[in-house]
């Protein structure tokens, strides 16, 4: 499966499932570790859990599983598809980490360049 697919699996399921303050990062350049980075904001542990959940279930679906999964007990979560790495955290692990702000060398991401509408699928 081609990476910008991966991206656009993966932001939808977590647009679907209410994330906030999602963004994703094109870090190819600054990193050997992935092409992008892909964040988002939980109101709860429970939406944390739920959110990582639903980015696994749907690119299962397309036949993708996670190379690795970390943190699934903790405020935040992190699923390796290896272009793609998916960072689900509550608002305090995100304002504590700041990955948005370690990584803002990075390209932006304009996500609603590849965000669905749900309504639309319905």
């Amino acid at each position: 499966m081609e990476t910008k697919e991966i991206l656009k699996i993966a932001a939808n399921a977590l647009n679907d499932k209410k994330a906030l303050d999602l963004n994703a990062i094109k870090v190819d350049d600054l990193t050997v570790l992935t092409e992008y980075f892909l964040m988002a904001s939980a109101t709860s542990s429970t939406h944390v859990r739920s959110l990582a959940e639903e980015v696994e279930f749907k690119l299962s679906e397309s036949g993708l599983e996670p190379h690795h999964i970390e943190g699934r007990t903790t405020g935040w979560i992190l699923l390796d598809y290896g272009s793609v790495i998916v960072h689900v955290f509550n608002k305090e692990s995100r304002e504590f980490y700041n990955l948005d702000k370690m990584w803002n060398d990075g390209q932006a991401v304009d996500l609603d360049t590849i965000l669905t509408n749900e309504q639309e699928k319905a």
